[in-house]
């Protein structure tokens, strides 16, 4: 008889790494994970997982059209992908805020109604500033948002923030909090069902392992 295998669908760098370290906490094996290597494909010893290593953004997209049954990817990512996918589990890692940010007292260009938003998360801006009933430009950016308001090419960014340091040192402040984010479990719903066997038991093991993190202050 075949064994079920389940893929996991991890984000390359450190979202990874700190995931890896929960898996293990919750007795997956991810040895094959460990491994200094560059493969997109790794299976474990067992047999049983095969984790497959993805660009972040890319993450809720394998776990929503199925090709990896769970995934690990960031509030940020869920929120501007939208995508079918349960969100089952806050790993309390990689935490960030989503936020609006620009120069104290920004206003909008004098010449123009339009508030110019630079951002690399052009849903997450539209749909917030559409619910404060806003019209917006959208400035898509990939790369050292900040800049644009530095530069006036934006009135204000959209962008996750850490320690809000780059922003201090660019002049910049957090105008508004948009959302709280952090690495989150995310499972595939029809994997839910069909492979409930192997995606339940690793869930409450996971839960149980940020609960005795929180509980010791590891969160």
């Amino acid at each position: 008889m075949s064994k079920t295998k389940l893929t996991i669908a991890l984000a390359k760098g450190r979202l990874a790494e700190d995931t890896v370290k929960i898996l293990e906490e919750a007795g997956i094996d991810c040895a094959c994970v460990n491994d200094d290597s560059r493969k997109l494909v790794l299976t474990n010893d067992a047999g049983n997982i095969r984790f497959i290593m993805v660009k972040p953004t890319d993450v809720p997209v394998y776990v929503d059209h199925g090709v990896a049954d769970i995934g690990v990817a960031g509030k940020d990512t869920l929120l501007e992908a939208d995508l079918s996918v349960y969100e089952m589990v806050d790993l309390k890692i990689a935490k960030c805020r989503i936020c609006v940010a620009g120069y104290p007292n920004a206003k909008r260009n004098m010449t123009s109604s339009i508030l110019r938003v630079a951002t690399k998360y052009p849903n997450i801006a539209k749909k917030y500033f559409s619910g404060k009933g806003e019209t917006i430009e959208i400035i898509r950016l990939n790369g050292s948002i900040e800049l644009a308001p530095i530069l006036g090419l934006s009135d204000v960014i959209v962008d996750i923030v850490e320690s809000g340091r780059t922003l201090q040192e660019n002049g910049l402040v957090v105008l508004e909090e948009i959302a709280k984010a952090s690495g989150r479990l995310i499972v595939n719903r029809v994997s839910l069902k069909t492979k409930s066997e192997m995606i339940t038991p690793l869930i409450e093991r996971v839960k149980n392992v940020i609960r005795e993190r929180e509980n010791n202050g590891n969160d």
